[in-house]
């Protein structure tokens, strides 16, 4: 069942929390990695039998514009999802082309920290844009690939 941040948030907004909506959370806050919708899908299918695959991708809409799941598409054609973290746990991450692998890169250095809000502030400036998030993704070889191409 979801936590009480997630109760509130509901409530909040006039949405009810049914047992799919709950379900789903509950797969996002166990399984780590960015879930595709299928994943989640067969996943929520082994607490609550009945639910449908449009039920999913309504519910993680729902979530998404919520705040509470964030959406990543990493060029693949297939988003992916993970439950939003906060700032605390803000990430970034590296893609591999080769075998799809995302690593979640979160160990920042104070320069990089520094780059990133300069950039934000920035383009802030240049366009008139309140910045509230952003998002960067990595793309490259894996080690794992990087010996393959050797």
């Amino acid at each position: 069942m979801p936590g009480p941040r997630w109760r509130g948030n509901f409530k909040e907004r006039g949405h009810r929390i049914t047992a799919s909506r709950s379900a789903i959370l509950d797969v996002l806050s166990k399984k780590r990695g960015h879930l595709t919708a299928e994943d989640v899908f067969f996943e929520v299918r082994k607490i609550q039998r009945g639910i449908g695959i449009a039920t999913v991708y309504r519910t993680l809409d729902l979530l998404v514009q919520m705040g509470l799941v964030c959406k990543f598409d990493f060029g693949d054609g297939r988003a992916r999802y993970e439950l939003a973290s906060g700032k605390k746990g803000h990430h970034h991450h590296l893609i591999c082309r080769n075998c799809g692998r995302i690593i979640n890169y979160d160990d920042f250095l104070t320069e990089e920290t520094g780059l990133v809000k300069k950039i934000e502030k920035e383009l802030s400036q240049k366009h008139g844009f309140k910045i509230d998030a952003h998002q960067l993704d990595f793309y490259g070889l894996c080690k794992d690939c990087q010996k393959e191409v050797k």
